[in-house]
């Protein structure tokens, strides 16, 4: 089932109440999976409960001889076992609060951990177009927060409540042996108070159910904001963040005051119903001892083990509440866990081995939503170690080309195959082990250079990365840092510049020897100098692979060997450079445009023509295409050899 955790409801009433109601009983089997491993925990903590539970008796009992035999009667040598049991009682009570505090806690927020891995798991196995409809932030928030409440499952919340329920059954056979009549009218009143709680909670969980998902949706606007600080500052928008943010902060309010009201009106009620038990208490119990039915002992002992039954009445209003937040939050990770991962789709059963990277198109249609198509019957055939590439204006279909090529999406038409393979039936994980892709829009982690780079081969050796670097001319700013390779680039590379960040990704993209490499305008971030320097390493990379080049700068793709014209989801035209430029199509009015604004790099119709496209033996149009490569690169190519 979809999710879509960024639209809202923006009052409790916008979750039906049929919706509710199975929700909450379809909760019983994640309870019972979370439980299950730890049933050994918990059922120690049950017992410890009733220890600490029957501990309490102590106490109550103990008043009743205080009263009657060591006060009115005398009986003094019973003065000093009693307290020595009251000491006793209270030494086990303590001991067993404490285990249980350790036991359960502790247990509790294991639970959490290893639910937020499993989760966590789960969403970076989730398709690419699970990322296109949920916000980044919203995400990490339900990774975080939507957890947390569950530790009440095990935690000291529901041992409580157990041993609360135990010890109210316990007092409720007390009260009646001693008095039965009374204990049925105080009975009668809880049982009124237990229905009004039943009420108050079915009117109260559909308001904590919306809490955590506008507590998503306020933590997503705010990561985006903080992120993009500087589109912010640059376009003077601090106010409306601002706006945006109380606005979000105060639905979040709104909410937390509904909740309010409703446990101040149950504690308000738990408190009235403390008092009116405790007045016909007292008016029956001096009319019983003035009668002689019953003695002050008893009245005292009675009154004991009557606030024992009351009190898990006020702990259902706390610890029901954090139930009931634990299961919203449950039923919430279902939602995620119950997404389909990109690899559980039955077709997908082929292990591919390692590919020549022969990539066709066959009929390729794809919409991103029901009845929008954007791409319509496209057809091409891509043979190993030669370069396509995609010109066209924004919007007509390049990107997306590129994201069926990576498996992030699956075509709604027609079939992709690799090597003759239909990719729908190949295994993810054996397919992108040999893509690499370098896209427009570089992303780095708060790491350092060392790190990003490493990202593609985590077990590369040193010599490795800093061959990768020397090819992609990382090493040129890299060898000036203070802490040359181990500098932290900060957040998404914040503290490189565009053209660094970029050079840190083909450096990437050259130590993961990939079989099939996609360029997202990989160099459209270096000035012309930086992108001369490291077009050798550029075109070491290509050669021997399948390439993919989405191209803006249409002077960077004349050695191509096919270039692909798309516009409105189509291939308008295909052909080289040369063959293109020659027929004066869509492709000639591109590359004329382009090239009479970019004055610098306009070439002569027949200059173009001169240009030899690049071949694996001629790389870079010098016949001489590895001789200044180190000698470590040259391991790196024949690592899968």
């Amino acid at each position: 089932m979809a999710t879509t955790v960024s639209t809202l409801p923006t009052t409790a009433e916008a979750v039906p109440k049929k919706t509710k109601k199975k929700l909450h009983w379809q909760s019983l089997p994640e309870i019972w999976a979370l439980i299950h491993p730890r049933r050994g925990i918990l059922l120690l903590g049950l017992l410890l409960t009733a220890i600490n539970s029957l501990s309490g008796f102590v106490l109550p009992l103990s008043s009743k001889y205080l009263f009657d035999n060591v006060i009115t009667k005398r009986q003094v040598q019973f003065l000093l076992p009693i307290v020595l049991c009251v000491i006793a009682a209270t030494i086990v009570k303590g001991l067993t609060s404490f285990t249980l505090t350790q036991l359960l806690s502790k247990s509790a927020q294991r639970m959490i951990t290893d639910l937020r891995k499993q989760v966590q798991a789960h969403i970076g196995r989730l398709p690419v177009s699970f990322y296109d409809a949920n916000k980044t932030g919203v995400l990490a928030s339900r990774i975080m927060s939507d957890v947390e409440g569950v530790r009440n499952l095990i935690g000291t919340g529901l041992v409580e409540f157990v041993g609360g329920l135990l010890t109210a059954v316990v007092a409720l056979v007390y009260l009646l042996f001693v008095n039965a009549s009374m204990t049925l009218l105080a009975f009668g009143i809880l049982l009124v108070f237990a229905l009004f709680l039943n009420k108050a909670f079915s009117t109260i969980r559909p308001i904590f159910r919306a809490r955590p998902k506008i507590t998503a949706e306020v933590t997503g606007r705010l990561t985006e904001s903080l992120g993009g600080v500087r589109v912010v500052k640059g376009y003077h928008a601090e106010d409306r963040e601002e706006q945006v943010f109380a606005g979000g902060v105060q639905r979040l309010l709104d909410n937390v005051l509904k909740t309010l009201t409703a446990t101040s009106v149950m504690s308000l009620s738990g408190a009235t119903l403390m008092g009116l038990v405790s007045a016909v208490i007292m008016y029956l119990g001096a009319r019983h001892i003035v009668a002689g039915t019953m003695t002050t002992g008893q009245l005292v002992s009675y009154t004991a083990f009557l606030v024992l039954l009351i009190a898990p009445v006020f702990q259902i209003v706390a610890i029901g509440t954090q139930i009931t937040e634990a299961i919203t939050g449950l039923e919430r990770t279902r939602e995620i866990l119950n997404e389909a991962k990109e690899d559980q789709d039955p077709l997908r059963s082929v292990t591919l081995e390692r590919i020549e990277g022969r990539v066709a198109f066959d009929d390729v249609h794809f919409s991103y939503e029901p009845g929008k198509e954007v791409l319509h019957g496209i057809s091409f055939v891509a043979e190993p170690g030669t370069v396509t590439a995609l010109v066209g204006p924004s919007g007509s279909g390049k990107s997306t080309i590129i994201g069926l090529i990576s498996a992030f999406y699956t075509p709604a038409g027609g079939r992709i195959l690799v090597d003759g393979i239909d990719l729908s039936t190949v295994r993810l994980s054996s397919y992108r082990t040999q893509l690499g892709v370098v896209l427009q829009e570089t992303f780095l982690f708060d790491g350092s250079i060392r790190e990003n780079v490493a990202y593609a081969r985590p077990n590369a050796t040193e010599e490795e990365i800093r061959a990768a670097c020397r090819i992609a001319r990382v090493d040129e700013f890299a060898e000036t840092f203070e802490k040359k390779y181990g500098t932290v680039v900060g957040e998404r590379g914040v503290k490189l510049s565009g053209g660094q960040k970029q050079r840190v990704s083909i450096a990437r993209a050259i130590l993961a020897d990939p079989r099939i490499l996609i360029l997202d305008e990989a160099t459209s971030s270096l000035d012309s100098e930086s992108e001369a320097l490291i077009q050798e390493g550029l075109r070491y990379l290509m050669r021997g692979r399948s390439t993919f080049v989405i191209a803006h700068r249409l002077s960077t793709i004349r050695r191509a060997e096919q270039i692909l014209v798309v516009q409105d989801g189509r291939i308008l035209e295909r052909g080289t450079h040369q063959t293109l430029f020659a027929a004066q199509g869509r492709y000639f009015e591109l590359y004329t445009r382009q090239h009479a604004v970019e004055t610098n790099l306009f070439l002569a119709p027949g200059e173009g023509d001169k240009i030899e496209p690049a071949s694996a033996d001629n790389a870079d149009g010098s016949g001489n295409a590895s001789s200044s490569l180190p000698e470590a690169l040259q391991a790196l190519r024949n690592r899968n050899s």
